[in-house]
């Protein structure tokens, strides 16, 4: 894609404007370096178009790609200038979240991705003991509403089948209710209240949950309508 401009935004964008690229970068720039991880953040896109991606990036610069020793295969690792554009992505989903909240809809609320960043988001060293076991429960599916993550040490595993530990926290409440949380269009406190999350476990885990579970790096950004002075659309 090419237009024919010497506007560095344009030849930027001859980058980085193809579907999916940008959200390749949010991913490596997250940590994802296998083929298989990237994928598991993508959700929906095809082995194609991630392979046909993440060759446009190498042949540019901003991927070093390296075959995995012993394996078939290989990593994707960010360059320095694709790790510059990190800023640009966090200044680009901070305008998401104030003026293109709006735009969601329900097939947007996937629970695949929604535990992915809450793996992502736990802090194990604000967990007390060498183990831990959060479970979450999603009553408005049917398939995969039961999920786990298990912290043992530094680690951090998602599972979709009981892992067979006692668990240490219970998270009962949707998908949606649980992204807009995490998110921060709404607080713990007022999700428990409302009757929309219910979380038990030891006082010790429950009572601040956002000190081992980090919230969004969005989640105090203001919305359109509290910048421009009028309600939200809700």
């Amino acid at each position: 894609m090419e237009y024919g401009q010497f506007c560095p935004i344009a030849k930027a964008s001859e980058i980085l404007g193809e579907k999916w690229t940008i959200l390749i970068v949010r991913e490596l720039l997250m940590g994802s370096c296998r083929f298989n991880e990237l994928q598991r953040g993508l959700g929906l896109i095809s082995p194609t178009i991630l392979s046909k991606r993440l060759a446009m990036l190498d042949e540019r610069g901003l991927v070093y790609r390296k075959r995995i020793s012993g394996q078939r295969g290989y990593e994707y690792h960010p360059t320095e200038s694709c790790k510059q554009l990190l800023p640009i992505l966090l200044s680009l989903g901070g305008w998401g979240m104030q003026w293109a909240r709006t735009n969601m809809t329900e097939s947007d609320y996937d629970v695949e991705l929604l535990m992915l960043y809450l793996e992502r988001s736990i802090l194990p060293a604000k967990l007390p003991g060498g183990e831990n076991v959060i479970k979450f429960h999603f009553s408005d599916i049917d398939d995969l509403s039961d999920w786990w993550i298990v912290v043992e040490g530094d680690e951090v595993d998602v599972c979709t089948t009981d892992p067979g530990k006692d668990v240490d926290v219970h998270f009962n409440t949707t998908v949606r209710v649980m992204t807009e949380v995490w998110i921060g269009e709404i607080t713990y406190r007022k999700a428990k209240v409302a009757g929309l999350l219910t979380i038990t476990g030891p006082r010790a885990l429950t009572g601040n949950v956002s000190t081992w579970l980090s919230d969004s790096v969005f989640a105090d950004l203001p919305d359109a309508g509290e910048i421009v002075g009028r309600p939200a659309v809700l």
